[in-house]
């Protein structure tokens, strides 16, 4: 790849911007919701695999809507498709006000639903957007430099979990709530659910004025003229490309690994805290910290990797930080004290780096094609629909082979990594030769 190239036209800056606040934008939604698996589990009085549910709403929304996305995205315009993705988006976070006035569980998994086929539009139309703005030389650069926002509204998501949600909800633990009659149940309930939705109906009205703000911006039309909707045609031909079709497993065992890290990092660092005689509630505001602290790691990470990228091929870099990853992962499954957390907490350095690079070396060269193939990649993102549950359901056993069954379930991340580190080898020692 050349140095010299450059990363973001003179003239693409002001896109360039507008298009990398949504990947701020989603990054806030995607982790004000990993800790509401808990939180709804309290809340409703649920199991783990119960709560787990929030995730397969909020990932199985991004895979429905992906390929719509697409071909809505080809008929149009990427612009189009930003503008619809960010109206869904601030639809389905102000639908937190009925879910709420209702009482029930469901109708939240709706609105996560609805949020996050707005968010399967945002992500379909975005990085391909930036990919086609400047050289495709630094097409993977480009991305990682744009992703390396996502992390930072991801930040702002955890922070805003913690502050505005976690610490607001009432103090009792799941086993005292158990014992709470009806009446006063349903009491507690309305009263954290008012606390729940204020965040979700503050970043809907934010939405609503970026979606003002992009309306009436004149965006770049690159690598936007083919309208055509061949489907089946464009479908056949980038499946064809081994890289691409192993790029489309390998994302979704990365988006996978991601959602389990960041979801039951909760779980496993309130058993290590309660152990040593927090409350519940003190031992889930503390393992919050310890997720701010991870996403923090993965930002900088981010930024430094994009950095290495002018001098590393992707799929080496790709592959040496899944090794890491790996090892990581084993030392989570192996310490059962606050090393295990550590341990946990470090993998997320490791995961900086790979979900843009994943999508860039599997849609290079695919020129308008990159629509449709955008959506194979956004569908993978269903490895955070379906990898959560199975982990929660392993969690939910309490203790397997004499272990605590949260250390046991992070087997599932361990494998992710196993995955992602066989495309990395093979993007650069098989497909780029």
């Amino acid at each position: 790849m050349s140095s010299k190239a450059s990363l973001i036209p003179r003239n693409l800056i002001l896109p360039f911007i507008l298009v990398t606040t949504l990947f701020f934008a989603w990054g806030f939604a995607n982790d004000i919701t990993n800790p509401m698996v808990k939180a709804f589990s309290k809340i409703f009085r649920m199991s783990v695999t119960d709560g787990a549910l929030v995730q397969l709403a909020f990932y199985g929304g991004y895979f429905v809507m992906a390929f719509p996305a697409a071909l809505f995205i080809r008929k149009y315009s990427y612009k189009a498709g930003i503008l619809l993705g960010l109206g869904l988006y601030a639809l389905g976070a102000l639908l937190f006000i009925p879910a709420s006035l209702l009482g029930f569980y469901y109708p939240f998994l709706i609105a996560y639903f609805i949020l996050t086929c707005g968010l399967s539009f945002l992500e379909t139309s975005s990085n391909p957007y930036i990919l086609s703005m400047g050289d495709e030389r630094t097409a993977t650069r480009r991305l990682n430099l744009a992703q390396a926002f996502n992390p930072i509204g991801s930040l702002l998501g955890m922070f805003a979990a913690m502050v505005f949600i976690q610490s607001r909800l009432n103090p009792m633990s799941t086993a005292e709530r158990a014992q709470l009659s009806m009446e006063e149940f349903e009491a507690v309930k309305h009263a954290d659910l008012q606390i729940l939705i204020m965040p979700y109906v503050v970043v809907g009205l934010v939405v609503l004025l970026l979606l003002v703000v992009i309306c009436f911006t004149k965006m770049p039309k690159n690598a936007d003229t083919d309208h055509s909707l061949h489907l089946g045609r464009a479908l056949k031909r980038i499946f064809s490309i081994p890289r691409y079709r192993e790029g489309v497993v390998a994302q979704f065992f990365y988006v996978g690994v991601q959602i389990m890290a960041w979801t039951f990092i909760i779980q496993y660092g309130t058993r290590i805290f309660v152990n040593q005689g927090m409350t519940e509630q003190e031992g889930e505001i503390l393992s919050q910290q310890y997720n701010i602290v991870a996403m923090s790691i993965f930002c900088v990470s981010r930024f430094i990797c994009t950095f290495l990228l002018k001098y590393f091929s992707p799929g080496k870099l790709l592959m040496m930080l899944a090794i890491g990853g790996a090892i990581l992962t084993a030392g989570v499954i192996g310490f059962q004290d606050i090393y295990g957390l550590y341990c946990l907490v470090g993998v997320s350095a490791c995961m900086s780096l790979m979900f843009p690079t994943i999508y860039g070396i599997a849609l290079q060269g695919l020129g308008d094609d990159a629509k449709f193939g955008a959506a194979g990649l956004i569908m993978a993102i269903l490895g955070g629909s379906i990898m959560p549950p199975l982990q929660a359901a392993i969690i939910d056993c309490q203790v397997v082979m004499g272990m605590p069954a949260v250390n046991i379930s992070f087997i599932l991340p361990f494998i992710c990594f196993i995955v992602v580190m066989i495309y990395g080898y093979r993007s650069y020692a098989v497909h780029m030769k």
